[in-house]
């Protein structure tokens, strides 16, 4: 969720993926884990139009080369956010 400090932050969907982005790393960080260990992803937007502004900024942090396995449905219930992702990581040992 695109929360700091325990609080939804102010902004657009651009605003709020980059906070998303940098929570889900400071997570997989404190797992040991990395962006590049994301084998898929799951993403809610609360609105559908927001799309092609949500995958700019996805495009940021997962190349072409590494990009996840991704699903991204619309979810209307989300209350004061615009986007929630979360992931599931995998490392060969």
């Amino acid at each position: 969720m695109p929360a700091q400090d325990g609080e939804i932050i102010v902004g657009g969907i651009v605003e709020q993926t980059h906070q998303t982005m940098r929570n889900l790393i400071a997570i997989l960080d404190e797992a040991g884990y990395a962006l590049e260990d994301v084998v898929r992803v799951g993403v809610w937007l609360e609105d559908p139009r927001d799309f092609w502004s949500f995958n700019k900024v996805f495009g940021e942090y997962f190349s072409p080369e590494h990009a996840p396995a991704r699903a991204c449905v619309q979810a209307s219930m989300m209350v004061d956010c615009k986007v929630e992702i979360d992931c599931i990581a995998y490392r060969r040992k």
